[in-house]
């Protein structure tokens, strides 16, 4: 049995089936792991979903900031945009379906004792155990009758530094932020919403998350994370493992063996526009 983490898909089926090809993926003894962002710019949303979910217990995935869009967008919290590329998933007939089972993933996972999988990476003052205790505050919304109360008073980019005393709506929406959002910090761990270029072309005053000492990461330990496609995969950490190669903007679709610490990557070919009605 492989466990394999997926980066960012972005409703581009195609360029997944033919990476899963590649490894040899059998959803009868495998498991597919994705870093979120499962639907996005890419034309094939609905049968990237649709796939996804008939793996079952096989595959599971944290939430990216795309697929919390998508939830939002359905709850009427805000409108879809062309470049979405949602409109044949919203109209399916089991969209309800599909929306009930992404409300139930977490923003953060551990696939095995010394890992983490969260879409954006893990903010500098946190542990991973923190971390998992902390999507699962967002989880509890989520999941609960006041999940669209929730989305609603999700969006913002305040507060921008953590403090535990941090509550309600506050609270809940650096978490999610910080887990799904994030890229570059600034002075005193304040995150930054407005780069999302390389750190090369970065100013001196941005940090990325993962360059930030963290004193609460363990040697032992590693982050896995997509959402940033400019760094195209890499951190210059072997602790810190990016998987967001680009695919959706003509680059590479990446995935982790986990077990054997292998990546594996197809390149982008042109996706086929979806055919449902």
């Amino acid at each position: 049995m492989a466990t394999y983490i997926v980066g960012d898909i972005q409703g581009c089926l195609s360029g997944l089936l033919r990476l899963l090809s590649a490894v040899g993926f059998k959803a009868e003894q495998d498991k597919l792991i994705a870093v979120g962002d499962l639907i996005g710019r890419g034309p094939q949303a609905l049968e990237t979903i649709e796939y996804l979910y008939s793996l079952g217990s096989s595959f599971d995935t944290v939430l990216g900031n795309h697929d919390l869009h998508l939830l939002a967008i359905h709850a009427g919290i805000r409108k879809a945009k062309p470049n979405d590329k949602l409109d044949t998933l919203l109209a399916d007939k089991n969209i309800g379906i599909y929306i009930d089972w992404l409300r139930r993933k977490p923003l953060a996972l551990k696939p095995n004792e010394g890992s983490l999988i969260t879409h954006a990476g893990l903010y500098p003052d946190w542990s991973i155990k923190q971390a998992l205790a902390y999507s699962n505050e967002v989880s509890e919304y989520l999941a609960g009758d006041q999940w669209q109360l929730f989305l609603a008073n999700m969006y913002g980019n305040q507060p921008n530094v953590w403090h535990e005393s941090l509550s309600g709506f506050e609270r809940l929406r650096f978490i999610v932020n910080a887990l799904t959002r994030m890229r570059f910090i600034k002075h005193s761990h304040t995150l930054d919403f407005d780069c999302k270029s390389a750190p090369e072309h970065t100013d001196s005053d941005l940090t990325p998350w993962f360059a930030c000492e963290n004193h609460q990461l363990k040697s032992t330990q590693q982050i896995i994370f997509g959402h940033w496609a400019a760094l195209n995969g890499v951190t210059e950490n072997s602790q810190i493992i990016g998987l967001d190669t680009g695919y959706i903007w003509g680059n590479n679709m990446t995935l982790l063996d986990l077990s054997k610490s292998i990546k594996h990557s197809v390149k982008y070919k042109d996706i086929p526009e979806s055919t449902d009605t």
